[in-house]
């Protein structure tokens, strides 16, 4: 009888935040959370990047007895290193050049609630101290302040950092971890949960169909094997991410297990890749994703442009004998040194591929058409193009400034 209660206690957890997967250690973590709930105890949820760790402190949140309190989540890797202390902890007026006028933290604004610090490892270590004591007394001062003020905030952290390691290398505060992990949670990789994975596709590709009414794509057996088999090295993101674009771009509703390899970023079930290939494996299969985007990128932008011409009466037709446009230096240049891929990339998009000689771009310089490339597919969006790219927006931000790329003009 008490196991079928926490059984449907556990249903309806999962259904009111909208988790899903049925897997042991999904349920071992969801647990967790629930009991802890009930204390004051600081929670370090752990896990890699795209597993969902934000739904564990609405979980810890609504559960505990300050659930009629203010939830707030901050991204400490979306703050940039010199106003991050004044977004936790506030500041007085005139304490730097722009303080116009006195402001609240999150500390200050969450007081009698609970505060959600994400990617806590990427605070800067000054940060981490004024956390710290946060953490011990409850006390801290506004910036530009010598004044003690006390706040009664819980405080839940997240990370998909390797902590212990980031201790060895001074990164962050081994005391500071100590604080934060008193209750450690940690969220299985989806490759760990091989259950859950059809069913979370089955249901983002229901959204697909739903939100723009077509019907929604299924799997035959083989492409089911090859999508459970998969490592997953972007978890759900990623899940969703392939879901989504099969569901645009495929016209067969039924797709088999060739059709779903094309998006897949490396070949074969993926962790015996990633295993036993060693890191250059991983690094073949990230550059062969970004090709295969790119080439994507370059069939639209050139269906573009032939509408265009064909709009302004140009006189140019698809199939006329006129030289077509040929891409940016760019694009080939970043090409060329993959020459295998760029084949392999053409049988599976139908479309040619123009070379052009160009010098090999540098490590920085494809960095920086990468970034780019990133931020104009996202409308300028940081925390949209840092999710494209694997990085935390605060990586992205510093990554922009050091390469000098002009956001405002892309």
């Amino acid at each position: 009888m008490q196991k079928h209660k926490e059984m449907d206690e556990l249903f309806s957890i999962k259904q009111r935040f909208g988790i899903i997967g049925n897997s042991e250690p999904l349920n071992r973590a969801i647990e967790m959370a629930v009991r802890v709930a009930a204390t004051d105890l600081t929670v370090l949820v752990s896990g890699e990047s795209g597993v969902g760790k934000e739904f564990f402190p609405q979980i810890i949140h609504s559960y505990s007895a300050r659930k009629h309190g203010k939830y707030i989540a901050v991204n400490c890797g979306a703050i940039p290193e010199g106003t991050i202390d004044s977004e936790l902890f506030g500041h007085e007026r005139g304490s730097f050049t722009g303080a116009v006028e006195a402001r609240k933290g999150y500390f200050e604004e969450a007081d009698g609630g609970t505060i959600f610090l994400d990617e806590v490892a990427e605070l800067p270590l000054s940060t981490q101290a004024r956390l710290l004591r946060v953490l011990q007394s409850g006390e801290f001062m506004r910036v530009g302040s010598s004044k003690i003020q006390k706040t009664n905030v819980r405080v839940v952290a997240a990370t998909n950092v390797d902590l212990a390691q980031a201790i060895a290398e001074g990164r962050f505060r081994e005391d500071l971890y100590y604080r934060l992990g008193t209750v450690p949670i940690v969220v299985p990789a989806l490759r760990q949960r091989k259950d859950d994975i059809y069913l979370l596709f089955r249901k983002f590709a229901s959204d697909v169909s739903v939100r723009y009414k077509m019907p929604a794509i299924s799997l035959d057996e083989g492409a089911r094997h090859l999508l459970e088999n998969h490592y997953w090295k972007g978890n759900i993101r990623q899940l969703k991410n392939v879901a989504e674009q099969i569901s645009a771009i495929e016209e067969a509703r039924l797709i088999t297990e060739p059709i779903l390899r094309k998006y897949l970023p490396a070949a074969g079930t993926g962790q015996a890749a990633m295993v036993m290939g060693g890191p250059g494996e991983s690094d073949f299969a990230d550059e062969r994703e970004l090709l295969y985007k790119i080439l994507f990128d370059l069939k639209s932008d050139m269906n573009d442009i032939k509408r265009m011409l064909i709009e302004l009466g140009g006189g140019y037709a698809p199939h006329s004998a006129e030289p077509q446009p040929q891409p940016s230096a760019p694009v080939s240049a970043l090409l060329q040194p993959h020459s295998h891929y760029v084949r392999e990339a053409q049988e599976t998009i139908g479309e040619e591929v123009f070379d052009e000689p160009a010098k090999p771009l540098s490590k920085e310089e494809k960095l920086r058409e990468e970034i780019v490339r990133a931020l104009r597919h996202n409308g300028g969006k940081r925390k949209e193009a840092a999710k494209e790219l694997f990085m935390s927006e605060r990586t992205l931000y510093r990554k922009i400034n050091e390469l000098n790329i002009d956001v405002k003009n892309l």
